[in-house]
């Protein structure tokens, strides 16, 4: 009776023309839960405090997109009043910059990046004092209107409720979020479009024009650490540096048990014009919120670009709809609008990761909170739209914390000890001394028992949510998770346990908490405006 009502729902909400005949092949494979359709959104520079901070209690100013929790929310660890009033981070080793947390409101939606380097993360983190963030991750890039701490490199200390992120704490209230998911590493975007592909930034091969992005792995190999465009992408930098991996990737394991996979960007197509003029890798949106003009195709966010086994370096076309998600000459990598036109055709990949425009993907310095917003929200109410819907996660998951302000200490799982690793300020090793450098060490990619340094981890925690009919309703999970843990979850759901060579897959927590697997919830549905980020009605039951 449950697929018959989300049948009839589904032909209710379907555009017309969406429903296509079933594809020659499916390429799902048996799964352990019930979900035959995984997509991560997979989003840029926010830590969890950034976002979540305040959750679920939002200030409600007059004019403001107004959020108010249902009775019952559970708690999260966030701002306490000792961290909102008597914050570490007044620290005089911040100078003009110490403050405590603060909010943004949504008219400061628009801010400068701040600094998400490997290194000066380490050094806000302080031994694990969490003190240091204005001095060693902030950037100053007052929004309108903001207070004049922003004006200093204090801004790394702001943060939005939901009256901006508006969204995002609907889609908690009515879904699972976990307040306990960090970067598998210290480091920028590259290295975590790496870990949530592979967990393995180990094996870079390659590298041109400059080092600044790869540490020596004390192995006579390298970890990548920085950004750096793939090498050998059309669209890459002739100039600066970029550099190939040579490990194994989820794509190359999905391939070898044909199950249909894709990772979907902004841009990709090279083909298309943009209604500015612009094409080619040049395509780019301005901003309505941070009047930038941005490209849509950021070539260091693509992370399979990085590996010969799953490149389109020429950024091919596929021969058809059909072939999305399958082998072909695309070889598996696409534009975002590909994404949409296969899921309407009928032809839903089993994996599929989505990579936003530039301007949607959250990045601050050229992207925004409301910006992103209206893309996540975009894609997950066409997805509720679908037919499929029934058995579909969505994960929401960040790239990089961006070097904003998070109070927890991450746990370290994986040590290092290079100069990279070095926190200066206390002239001691944030990830681990020397001599203890292997008491938990995982390998590289050149042998199965011996420590790869430049990987130290956790790093910073951030957002971690998940939409789905078989998600927990209004749930918060304390389980220490990573990005990682979505390449465990691939594996275990469709690859029977299979892992990658010195992955953090290994360890990684488990999202299985997140979900009720016995029950398909009635109310799965959960409609919202894209701009505002609030309920267009009452939620739909299947």
């Amino acid at each position: 009776m449950r697929r018959v009502f989300a049948t009839l729902l589904a032909g209710v909400l379907l555009n017309p023309g969406m429903i296509g005949a079933v594809p020659p092949h499916d390429g799902f494979g048996g799964t352990a839960t019930p979900i035959k359709h995984l997509v991560i959104i997979f989003q840029e520079n926010v830590s969890f405090d950034h976002y979540f901070g305040t959750y679920p209690n939002a200030l409600n100013l007059p004019g403001e997109n107004p959020f108010y929790a249902k009775p019952g929310t559970p708690t999260i660890n966030g701002f306490g009043p000792s961290l909102l009033t008597h914050n570490p981070n007044l620290n005089p080793g911040n100078g003009t910059a110490a403050t405590n947390p603060f909010r943004l409101s949504p008219a400061q939606a628009a801010t400068s990046d701040q600094d998400h380097n490997y290194t000066p993360e380490q050094e806000a983190y302080d031994g694990g004092l969490m003190d240091l963030f204005p001095e060693f991750t902030g950037t100053t890039g007052p929004p309108p209107g903001a207070p004049p701490i922003t004006q200093t490199k204090g801004l790394v200390m702001g943060y939005y409720d939901g009256n901006t992120v508006t969204a995002y704490w609907n889609y908690a209230q009515h879904f699972a979020m976990s307040d306990n998911s960090f970067d598998t590493n210290f480091g920028p975007s590259t290295p975590g479009a790496i870990n949530v592909i592979s967990g393995q930034t180990n094996g870079v091969i390659d590298n041109t024009n400059g080092s600044s992005a790869i540490t020596a792995d004390g192995n006579s190999g390298f970890s990548d650490t920085g950004d750096a465009d793939p090498a050998g992408d059309v669209c890459s930098t002739t100039t600066g540096e970029t550099f190939s991996m040579s490990s194994q990737n989820i794509g190359d394991l999905l391939n070898a048990k044909g199950i249909s996979w894709g990772f979907f960007e902004g841009g990709f197509n090279l083909s298309l014009t943009n209604a500015n003029g612009s094409t080619g890798c040049a395509r780019s949106t301005t901003s309505a919120i941070t009047l930038s003009k941005k490209a849509d195709y950021i070539p260091h966010h693509q992370p399979f670009q990085y590996y010969a086994s799953t490149a389109n370096p020429l950024h091919t076309r596929p021969a058809s709809t059909w072939e999305i998600g399958h082998n072909g000459p695309a070889n598996h990598q696409y534009d975002t609008a590909d994404f949409f036109a296969a899921v309407s055709a009928g032809n839903f990949p089993a994996v599929s990761y989505l990579k936003a425009p530039g301007f949607q993907d959250g990045h601050a310095g050229y992207s925004d909170p409301i910006d992103e917003q209206n893309f996540v929200v975009t894609v997950i109410n066409f997805l509720q739209k679908t037919r499929e819907w029934e058995s579909t996660a969505v994960i929401i998951a960040y790239d990089d914390s961006d070097g904003w302000y998070d109070h927890v200490t991450s746990p370290l799982v994986n040590q290092s000890a290079t100069a990279s690793d070095q926190n200066t300020q206390t002239e001691a090793y944030m990830c681990g001394s020397v001599a203890s450098a292997t008491a938990t060490a995982l390998p590289g990619v050149s042998t199965t028992t011996t420590h790869a340094q430049g990987r130290c981890g956790y790093g910073p925690r951030q957002p971690f949510l998940v939409i789905s009919p078989y998600a927990k309703r209004n749930y918060v999970d304390h389980a220490t998770t990573d990005q990682s843990s979505v390449v465990r979850f691939i594996e275990d759901n469709w690859l029977g346990g299979e892992r990658i060579t010195g992955s953090f897959d290994a360890i990684a927590g488990s999202i299985n908490g997140m979900f009720d697997f016995e029950r398909c919830r009635e109310d799965g549905i959960l409609i919202l405006d894209p701009t505002t980020g609030e309920p267009k009605g009452p939620s739909f039951k299947f």
